[in-house]
């Protein structure tokens, strides 16, 4: 098992930019032919790449799982496109990454074997690119998700007002705030705008002393009125490193991996 820091330039970024990479490097000496199983694992706000590895034992079940696990920065912006400022996150996360990890590493290129996941602001960012790059995705885990496009449409400045909720900061990150709804950073709207057979399969978990826990069960009870059909998990814990440190764990148990892969679901209630 490798742990590897990259720097490379993105062309989505305009800058030089650093991931870490989990790869299972010791299972190619046997299988020399063997393509990885990708986890594409996001961070919350104020984070950056090396949250998931300092903050949770991923790198152990990564390897026992013959995982490969890419983890970029998403520097406060949601992972969402912003033609203003000329960041394009979601680019970066759904085209760029995948295909500039695909030519370093030996990762499989299939759907069934390529996923995202998330905790809080990348919670939000894996449902978006999730459902955005369907045909890249097949599987979606989002953790204590920041579903909360509802209050940054309603968002006010001032002193009182966290960094994070100002409006003018929420603007800087996703431009003009009345136009997010029916958007492609509408987690509702991009459901709602795709056939039901093309939804990557979703798992959702959120600590019952979550602040968030409200917005998780919203988008819970929307994805099973679309007759989506979302593994959901509620726990003990709140926004905190000792509920993602357990539950990423639950997500790789949930996920297809080693033997118990038995292709990708549907999406569909049956």
């Amino acid at each position: 098992m490798a742990l590897v820091q990259v720097d490379f330039f993105s062309e989505k970024l305009m800058r030089t930019v650093t991931i870490n990479a989990i790869i299972p490097v010791d299972k190619k000496l046997n299988q020399p032919n063997k393509k990885f199983k990708t986890l594409y694992l996001l961070h919350g706000i104020f984070g950056n790449y090396t949250d998931w590895v300092c903050g949770t034992r991923i790198q152990r079940w990564a390897q026992d799982h013959d995982l490969a696990v890419i983890m970029p920065s998403g520097e406060n912006k949601f992972y969402v496109d912003n033609e203003n400022s000329h960041e394009y996150y979601s680019q970066f996360i759904g085209e760029e990454l995948v295909s500039i990890t695909r030519a370093m590493f030996p990762l499989s290129q299939r759907r069934e074997d390529t996923f995202i996941a998330g905790l809080s602001m990348g919670g939000y960012g894996a449902i978006i690119n999730g459902l955005k790059y369907y045909q890249t995705f097949g599987y979606i885990a989002a953790l204590s998700s920041a579903l909360l496009i509802d209050t940054f449409i309603n968002a006010k400045d001032g002193d009182d007002v966290p960094y994070m909720y100002k409006r003018s900061y929420l603007t800087s990150v996703f431009g003009d705030l009345h136009k997010l709804k029916g958007s492609d950073k509408d987690y509702k709207a991009l459901i709602q705008n795709m056939a039901i057979k093309d939804v990557p399969a979703i798992y959702m978990a959120c600590g019952t002393d979550d602040s968030l826990i409200k917005e998780n069960r919203d988008y819970r009870d929307f994805l099973l009125q679309q007759g989506i059909n979302v593994t959901y998990e509620e726990g003990p814990g709140a926004h905190e490193w000792d509920f993602w440190d357990r539950y990423i764990e639950r997500v790789l148990e949930w996920l297809p991996l080693d033997k118990k892969n038995e292709g990708l679901s549907s999406g569909h209630i049956e």
